[in-house]
């Protein structure tokens, strides 16, 4: 906890970029522990995951907006708007580029729109460990003639290169004020919501089809147990029958593999022995639910 004599800051700065751009591994690298999950699947993060992370007499509240792409579906139009308000709602806005695959269409469209936002903005080139230098350099003046940011930055969230030089410079940027939560939380997402999260994490990671988005996963019980032990009970909902019987894999060989790896991942943050059980259930249409999409964290959109 900084001096009580000594001033704070704290705010909130918004990741913003294409999907797959890296800013769950950002995300989870400024903070110094898993708050979100990832995947090398695009648009896995659907609603704004905070993560909380004290630098100095600093508190840094980062936002991981869902990747921006151009929406098909209803539940593609929630996460776009989601991610936008998150880049209007911030003290300051990192727009992070892959920068192997540099100004592509999706990030030229993003840059475009990028100039309606009128907090501080900040340019993040990531994965600069597989690009020359001279590409960089030219990403980077490029991405800057087209919007005025106040600083770039080139970083590998995977490695952790750049990573501690841009939390020192966002922590000075931060204005003054109390911190907004205790200094050794991490995140605003209760455990429960970080457990789902992280099994849909293995479902992605499990399963290749187009499956994965058209599924969810929801705590229905968390229950702490005499010695210490957690049992969790989670559903795993899908829109059809045949999409169930693909979660379940021959003999339920794919849920247990699933659920496996999710206790594993979840022991190691509750610390604690996880007692996982997972139920596959189909619900119609959820997609189409506005109750599922407040779940979630997104505003339904209307049409």
């Amino acid at each position: 906890m900084p001096d009580a004599q000594a001033e704070t800051r704290c705010g909130f700065v918004a990741l913003v970029g294409a999907p797959n751009a890296g800013k769950s591994t950002l995300l989870n690298a400024l903070v110094g522990s898993k708050v979100s999950i990832v995947s090398r699947k695009v648009q896995t993060t659907r609603a704004l995951i905070r993560g909380i992370a004290v630098e100095g007499g600093t508190q840094l509240i980062f936002v991981d907006t869902p990747g921006i792409f151009a929406p098909r579906r209803r539940l593609d139009r929630a996460m776009v708007t989601t991610a936008w308000t998150g880049a209007h709602d911030a003290d300051l806005v990192a727009l992070l580029i892959d920068a192997r695959d540099g100004l592509d269409d999706e990030t030229q469209a993003i840059l475009d729109r990028f100039k309606e936002v009128a907090a501080p903005k900040i340019l993040v080139l990531n994965k600069i460990d597989v690009v020359d230098k001279p590409a960089l350099l030219a990403l980077a003046q490029k991405a800057n003639d087209s919007v005025k940011f106040e600083a770039t930055f080139m970083i590998s969230a995977l490695k952790g290169d750049g990573i501690l030089d841009l939390k020192r410079w966002l922590a000075g940027r931060m204005p003054s004020g109390p911190f907004l939560y205790p200094p050794d939380q991490m995140s605003d997402a209760p455990l429960r919501q970080l457990a789902a999260e992280i099994t849909r994490e293995k479902i992605f990671e499990r399963l290749h089809q187009e499956l994965p988005y058209h599924s969810t996963v929801e705590t229905e019980v968390w229950k702490e147990l005499r010695g210490g032990d957690v049992r969790i009970e989670q559903t795993v909902y899908v829109e059809r029958e045949s999409q169930r019987k693909i979660v379940l894999g021959k003999g339920g060989q794919t849920i247990k593999a699933i659920g496996e790896a999710a206790r594993k991942e979840i022991a190691e943050i509750v610390e604690a022995k996880v007692h996982l059980f997972l139920f596959v259930k189909v619900r119609e249409g959820w997609g189409e639910d506005p109750e599922r999409y407040r779940a979630m964290g997104l505003e339904f959109p209307n049409e």
